[in-house]
């Protein structure tokens, strides 16, 4: 380190945000030039780097022309060869056939990506094989969403998400002309119902916030980089949500006919669920969960074979639905 450099007075997160934007931008990077650009000695560099690799950064260190230089991997070819098993091909095939629904978007376009050198590297018997046990699954999709429109937003998404930089998004929220700008910290995609939202802080409404993507008119990322609370688990976030929606938790409460009891009694509906069986075959199941529109679109879904029982408010509101679906057939 160069004599007369002063030593920067900050954390070390801040400083390891620095030598991540410094191993970007580099191709490689000693730590001697680490250690003269942050004005520390070598050993606190080397902390620095347990912290990223820590983190969870592709960090990797090589010899070049006497020097040892740490980058990032980047690149398909860097990483050691691995083997796979007929049955794990047959696994990774039935995935790959499961995401049909993000047709459009960059990750469908990775998954093509890995395949195309897996297929690369097989014996042509094997390649034969994988093409013929890609037909072993048959996603059925209905009401698809087309993420075409927004693929290039996504993109940049996908690096915000790997990098930790905070984004600037416009979202046009349903029923909304205008879009809205938010600042967001994007911390992890959710996958519901067939469809991809954003859940992130939003700093202008100081809360999280879940974000449709499709709905999302612009990405920009900054070079702003953000803190993942050590705490933060997504499961957690919505624990009390009956799907994706933060709403305060109520005690529900539907009743089952025994025409539909078997689809009901099989599947896990919500973690603090509690199933009681009648005696008329019927099933009566409770929760605590948050969600009024969610609840009631999935009760729902069962016609007059499921009846809402509790809260009152929502069974007051599910019966003026009623109401007015009689009047939309009665005309008929």
């Amino acid at each position: 380190m160069k004599k007369g450099k002063p030593a920067k007075k900050y954390s070390q997160a801040g400083r390891v945000h620095d030598i991540i934007r410094l191993i970007e931008a580099r191709h490689g990077i000693t730590i001697e030039e680490l250690a003269e650009e942050g004005g520390v000695n070598r050993r606190t560099i080397h902390r620095d780097l347990n912290a990223i690799e820590e983190a969870g950064y592709p960090l990797v260190s090589e010899w070049e022309e006497g020097r040892k230089v740490y980058r990032f991997l980047t690149r398909f070819k860097d990483v050691p060869p691995i083997n796979f098993t007929l049955q794990e091909l047959l696994t990774l095939s039935f995935l790959r056939s499961q995401l049909d629904f993000l047709k459009g978007t960059p990750f469908r376009e990775d998954m093509e990506a890995v395949f195309r050198k897996v297929n690369s590297v097989l014996p042509p018997r094997y390649a034969a094989h994988m093409e013929r046990i890609a037909r072993v699954s048959l996603p059925l999709l209905q009401g698809a969403r087309d993420y075409g429109r927004v693929a290039e937003e996504l993109k940049l998404l996908r690096d915000a998400l790997l990098y930790q930089y905070r984004v600037t998004i416009g979202y046009r929220a349903k029923g909304e002309g205008r879009p809205v700008s938010y600042q967001v910290d994007p911390y992890t995609l959710l996958f519901y119902k067939g469809g991809l939202y954003l859940l992130g802080y939003a700093h202008n409404r100081k809360a999280f916030r879940t974000f449709a993507v499709e709905r999302l008119t612009k990405v920009e990322v900054t070079r702003e980089r953000f803190e993942m609370p050590e705490d933060f688990r997504p499961e957690e976030q919505l624990k009390t949500a009956f799907g994706i929606v933060e709403e305060a938790a109520l005690p529900v409460r539907v009743r089952f006919d025994a025409t539909v009891a078997h689809m009901v009694r099989d599947r896990l509906w919500h973690p603090t669920q509690r199933l009681v069986e009648e005696k008329d075959g019927s099933v009566t199941l409770s929760f605590q969960a948050g969600g009024r529109m969610e609840i009631i679109a999935w009760v729902l879904s069962y016609g007059r074979h499921a009846e809402l029982l509790e809260p009152a408010e929502l069974r007051e509101e599910m019966g003026s639905i009623a109401a007015e679906l009689a009047g939309v057939y009665g005309k008929a």
